[in-house]
């Protein structure tokens, strides 16, 4: 087979489209995460941020390749019957992680915005470059782990892989800056980021549990699918949409009033 054959290429590009859908909620969550570091070099922890995790995932993928069997075999197992049941892999822990830590990371900024009585001085507690870094960098791999293996399961072309990893990062770095300028600008959208992200952390949540093939108190855990993923995410949008029109409608009318009665 040639290295540059049409297959090759279209397989590239199922992938990098791919890696695009995919990769919606990590740049979301690293366009969040990033506000933590000082304005003027937010741009910087992103780029490095996602950089980094790209070199990663690209090893991540090498060696899943070669060891893809030792990361879907059992681990250990859980085995209280009637309240818990499971079996764990190393892929399904990592993911749990993942979704896990996604929902504790929005539900305290959710509460964190519900309690702060001055906007202009939020009093959340600084983090350093590193750790948000860290951070960026340890959920884009969780993240990824998705797409790698739906990369594994369609071509067994290393460099096909690899470059719609590249791709895919690239699009990322270019995309992060317009979409933190943006949550920047429009603050009132981070609420409804925020949502999306526990959202998020659910849907790993069960795709973890599917995995696992968890039982809780006899009820079997199923993953969401992405086709219910994206309908939950497009009626939250819709929803902020209506809301904040409405709102707008309504402080206008109140205007009115006040200048009538006046």
């Amino acid at each position: 087979m040639e290295i540059f054959s049409i297959e090759n290429l279209f397989t590239l590009a199922m992938l990098t489209l791919l890696q695009a859908v995919l990769g919606f909620d990590n740049l979301l969550y690293i366009s969040l995460e990033s506000q933590r570091a000082p304005a003027h070099k937010q741009a910087m922890v992103r780029r490095l941020g996602i950089g980094l995790a790209m070199v990663l995932r690209i090893g991540l993928l090498f060696l899943l390749v070669n060891i893809i069997e030792m990361f879907q075999s059992p681990w250990f197992s859980v085995h209280w019957t009637g309240i818990v049941e499971g079996v764990f892999t190393f892929h399904a822990i990592i993911v749990l992680f993942g979704g896990a830590f996604i929902m504790y990371t929005a539900t305290k900024e959710i509460w964190h915005m519900m309690q702060v009585r001055d906007l202009h001085h939020e009093g959340r507690k600084p983090k350093s470059i590193a750790s948000i870094i860290f951070w960026i960098v340890l959920m884009n791999l969780v993240f990824s782990f998705d797409s790698i293996l739906s990369a594994i399961a369609l071509t067994d072309v290393f460099w096909v892989m690899a470059t719609s990893i590249f791709i895919g990062a690239m699009l990322m770095i270019w995309l992060s800056d317009g979409v933190a300028t943006f949550l920047e600008k429009n603050r009132m959208y981070e609420v409804l980021g925020l949502f999306i992200l526990l959202v998020v952390g659910i849907m790993l949540l069960s795709e973890g549990g599917h995995l696992a093939h968890l039982t809780l108190f006899g009820n079997v855990i199923t993953p969401m699918t992405k086709t219910t993923f994206y309908f939950v995410i497009a009626v939250l949008v819709l929803t902020d949409i209506v809301q904040s029109r409405y709102r707008r409608k309504l402080l206008a009318q109140r205007g009115l009033t006040r200048d009538a009665l006046a």
